[in-house]
């Protein structure tokens, strides 16, 4: 007979090795994804935004790609946003690193247990996601924050190679209709018989949970459309859903 200890170990071995290479796979799309240039208005913008900097940023260096997903590759919890901030992630070169909205979703995630700290200032922070990945349908940031249908069209490539690698996702938290109609045409699903609102939640036929939320989004937060208590309500859902007997 085996002993528990050993399956024990024999598990957290397998884990190990199944991270490192979902990890080894997310860095060479990361790689090649960071050298695009497929999107001629994005790519001007970006690099516009990066060369001419924010004040408060003017001594620093701007990332002024393609942001990559960041988190767990083995996550069961997959949260896709928009695009990446101006001065947040084209600065930082991280999901909703270094602005307004990640400074309302961090120490969300955080009082939740999905990360190991509550602030992210940069890529060097020692920020750590658990069972939580972010990513998004648009990688470059666009003006205004208006992704054209062409933009969003090219750029799903990626998100969608990104989502693929993600095998263990159960749960997935959308912040604002772009993103939740995104990952919708990802499924091949119709959006129309899925709809955006906050806090719907929908059971998805590849046995997953798909649940929406009002993007974290300075213009959401500060004005009251989307309080703490409401985000960290449906975190405390994300975490019942996980906890849950799989439907798959």
């Amino acid at each position: 007979m085996v002993r528990r200890t050993q399956v024990a170990r024999a598990n957290v071995d397998f884990a190990s090795f199944e991270q490192l290479e979902q990890l080894e796979q997310l860095e060479g799309l990361k790689s090649e994804m960071v050298q695009c240039r497929q999107c001629p208005r994005l790519v001007a913008w970006r690099e516009n935004v990066a060369q001419v900097k924010k004040a408060a940023f003017r001594d620093g260096e701007y990332w002024g790609k393609p942001v990559p997903g960041f988190g767990d590759p083995l996550a069961r919890l997959v949260i896709i946003g928009l695009a990446p901030g101006a001065h947040g992630s084209n600065r930082t070169g991280r999901m909703f690193t270094g602005d307004s909205s990640g400074n309302f979703l961090y120490p969300a995630l955080h009082r939740a247990g999905f990360a190991n700290r509550s602030q992210s200032s940069s890529l060097e922070d020692g920020l750590e996601l658990k069972d939580c990945f972010i990513t998004a349908p648009v990688r470059c940031v666009p003006p205004e924050n208006k992704p054209t249908p062409l933009e969003l069209k090219t750029c799903s490539s990626w998100f969608k190679s990104e989502l693929e690698l993600l095998g263990y996702r159960r749960v997935t938290l959308t912040l604002g209709r772009i993103g939740h109609e995104a990952f919708l045409r990802f499924l091949n699903l119709n959006p129309r018989e899925y709809p955006f609102s906050h806090g719907a939640e929908f059971n998805l036929p590849d046995g997953s949970t798909l649940i929406s939320s009002y993007h974290v989004s300075r213009q959401n937060t500060q004005t009251g459309r989307l309080t703490t208590e409401m985000f960290d309500a449906l975190l405390e859902r994300v975490k019942v859903v996980l906890e849950s007997p799989h439907q798959g």
